[in-house]
């Protein structure tokens, strides 16, 4: 906790759930106002109608974000067959109707082969950029623009249910992916169309939604005095790298942002790629990482 502009900041990391609705901006822009402060910032965007994990960072937390969004993540997503719409989901306007032939041993062999490393072109309705514009902005004035194509990583596609021309399934993948585009090309390789019918993010890194509260649990919590209990410290995301806690001198070049040689850390702990740097007050201050051309320890990112 410190002072912003005379009020308290919080510092940590709450793992909000998203409710059908509300764009991600939203629920940034309505903790600003429940926790009466302005530096927060989220992980990752989620579709308005999305539901799920959105782990929001709070005051020197948001110093994670970036690391936080280029975690694995998992979903529950329902793909409806022989639906094609301009959004690749179901708020979007319908541009084809297919009848759907295959049946329940086509659609598995079809999911499995889109497991792995692959190019995904993004959707025109995202919020990805081209020359400055916005790809949404553009298509709701009816543009479509080339995009590139993407490297993507689907780890793991779960099927938990077929009931066609539904399809319920658990996806496993990299940062960057959109499941959207996954159901519509999946549709599209069955040769019947597809677009996601609902979506759930069940987990970003760590956050599982089973962790997860709602902003009206917030709102309660906080009334009740009771907020800090929802709120991880942030090295907590850094709980399986080495601790290390430094004094004297080897703490002043870390509160400096200066790198760190090993036989700083000597005796401390056994050599790692990365370590968690602790002043002697127990502070939480730095993650560094090993620089193998430098032969020391560097900061990766410093939380003074």
């Amino acid at each position: 906790m410190q002072s912003e502009r005379g009020r308290t900041m919080t510092d940590g990391i709450i793992n909000v759930y998203k409710e059908s609705g509300f764009t991600s901006h939203d629920v940034v822009a309505k903790l600003r106002g429940i926790l009466r402060q302005k530096k927060i910032g989220h992980t990752g965007t989620l579709d308005p109608e999305a539901q799920g994990v959105l782990p929001v960072c709070l005051g020197k937390a948001t110093r994670v974000c970036e690391l936080l969004a280029g975690h694995d993540k998992q979903y529950r997503a329902a793909l409806l067959l022989g639906v094609v719409t301009d959004t690749q989901d179901m708020a979007g306007r319908v541009l084809r109707e297919m009848p759907v032939t295959c049946d329940e041993e086509e659609v598995r062999r079809c999911i499995a082969a889109f497991t792995g490393p692959q190019q995904q072109v993004p959707p025109m309705y995202s919020a990805l950029k081209v020359n400055g514009q916005k790809l949404y902005d553009l298509a709701r004035q009816g543009i479509e623009v080339e995009r590139r194509p993407r490297t993507i990583v689907i780890e793991e596609i779960r099927i938990e249910e077929i009931r066609l021309p539904e399809v319920t399934m658990t996806v496993t993948c990299s940062k960057g992916t959109y499941i959207r585009t996954l159901c519509h090309d999946i549709g599209a390789a069955l040769g019947c169309g597809g677009c996601m019918k609902s979506l759930l993010r069940t987990r970003v890194g760590p956050f599982a939604v089973e962790d997860s509260v709602t902003l009206d649990e917030i709102v309660r919590r906080r009334d009740e005095g009771r907020l800090q209990e929802l709120i991880l410290p942030v090295d907590s995301l850094f709980a399986q790298v080495p601790r290390v806690t430094l004094d004297g001198a080897a703490e002043r070049l870390v509160r400096n942002g200066n790198p760190l040689p090993r036989q700083e850390i000597a005796g401390r702990l056994e050599a790692a790629e990365r370590i968690r740097v602790y002043g002697a007050d127990g502070q939480f201050l730095a993650l560094y990482g090993w620089n193998e051309q430098k032969q020391s320890y560097r900061a990766v990112k410093m939380f003074l």
